[in-house]
């Protein structure tokens, strides 16, 4: 397998045993989520388990192309069919017999191209622009969304039988910020990504700058997480990336929520502080005392004062 779908979130540790338990069907897959979280990877990891693995899988982003021009490329047109055909040329679809089609963002896909998608769906054939005769191919479609489609059958910009045959197997990607372990895992994993590529000595992420990182929303999901990153990773000169180091756009416009109403007590939000701390460093209390910037005598002495047990088992102190 190329590229493995890197995940330590238990949902998408599941999602992820649904992809690899359907690729060896002929099953039409819809993969829905926002921008960002990774559908084509998960896509890609669907074709590589697949017995269509040995070809390459061939990839439209239904966005990218002018409407006009989506037609030609999905269906391939005979010499002559319009202006400047000059040679025959065969569409994505005959590219991608006996393999796996991606349609990436399906949702843009113009409503009239939509029915034509829908009977390669149905008939699997494809007739070129220009041509005679439908072609017969053999093609496993994997499509992408970022939109809802059931609110666009309803505003009448989606074919709603086209939907039911895409949504054979619906698999959807949860947004990064839902995913906090996902966070701190690829984090770590791009650091050491965009280290190698841009020559840099390896560096590594600092308690601060993973709670930095923890706290932002990510609205552009994975890949702002790996273009932060990279340009982390890039600005930084030393080998440890701090707080300060994390590049993150908009972060002091958007500072983390603390849940903190106004008239709560110094004393109790003090409390809040230090348990939410500690359920950050995993009851790690010497991690946790340093974040707090206090010593872990101080933590102790606190702790024994909200009623909380001596540090044993699992919890690290000293």
């Amino acid at each position: 397998m190329r590229e493995s779908f890197k995940t330590a979130d238990p949902e998408m540790k599941r999602l992820v045993v649904m992809a690899e338990n359907v690729a060896a069907s002929r099953a039409t897959v819809l993969i829905a989520g926002e921008s960002g979280t990774g559908k084509e990877v998960l896509a890609r990891l669907i074709h590589d388990k697949s017995p269509r693995a040995g070809k390459r899988m061939v990839a439209v982003n239904c966005a990218a192309i002018p409407a006009d021009l989506l037609e030609s490329e999905l269906f391939g047109y005979e010499k002559g069919a319009f202006t400047g055909a000059n040679q025959m040329k065969p569409g994505k679809f005959e590219l991608a017999n006996d393999s796996t089609f991606l349609l990436d963002e399906i949702s843009e896909m113009p409503i009239l191209l939509q029915a034509k998608l829908l009977r390669v769906i149905q008939e699997g054939e494809v007739e070129r622009l220009g041509g005679k005769s439908p072609i017969k191919v053999n093609v496993r479609i994997v499509a992408t969304t970022n939109r809802d489609l059931p609110q666009m059958i309803r505003e009448g910009k989606f074919r709603e039988d086209l939907y039911y045959r895409l949504n054979v197997v619906p698999l959807h990607v949860p947004a990064l910020r839902k995913r906090p372990k996902d966070v701190e895992m690829l984090a770590r994993f791009f650091t050491e990504v965009s280290s190698h590529l841009n020559g840099k000595a390896p560096k590594a992420l600092s308690e601060e700058s993973l709670l930095k990182l923890k706290q932002w929303n990510w609205p552009g999901n994975v890949r702002e997480l790996e273009n932060v990153i990279e340009r982390s990773v890039l600005m930084s000169v030393s080998s440890t990336l701090l707080a300060d180091d994390i590049l993150i756009a908009g972060f002091e416009a958007k500072p983390p929520e603390w849940d903190l109403p106004a008239g709560m007590t110094i004393s109790e939000a003090e409390r809040r502080l230090i348990m939410k701390t500690l359920e950050h460093t995993a009851q790690n209390r010497t991690q946790a005392a340093r974040l707090l910037g206090i010593s872990i005598r101080t933590l102790r002495n606190k702790l024994h004062e909200y009623g909380v047990a001596p540090a044993a088992g699992g919890s690290i102190d000293g």
